[in-house]
């Protein structure tokens, strides 16, 4: 798919929604993977939720996407880390 065929016209707002196991640096480290690939991102911004038994986090970020290849590097990343389980 093209970026002239895509059903997103950049740039926009783009929430992006990262779940993992509630381990010490989860959030630190999905935060930094986002920053790299999304580096005008707004930590302040961000919402996480633990699941009902504190077991998992879920992590709600929403960057600035500038391209279709930018989204496609950020969700490769955050999916190759041992610690995320999920990226929506």
């Amino acid at each position: 798919m093209t970026e002239q065929s895509s059903l997103i016209e950049y740039p926009c707002d783009f929430p992006i929604k990262i779940m993992g196991k509630a381990q010490q640096d989860f959030t630190q480290i999905a935060l930094a993977i986002v920053k790299y690939h999304a580096p005008d991102f707004d930590a302040a911004t961000i919402s996480v939720r633990a699941s009902k038994n504190g077991t998992y986090l879920s992590i709600t970020c929403t960057i600035r996407a500038t391209s279709r290849s930018q989204l496609d590097a950020l969700y490769q990343a955050l999916s190759k880390h041992p610690l995320v389980s999920i990226v929506l």
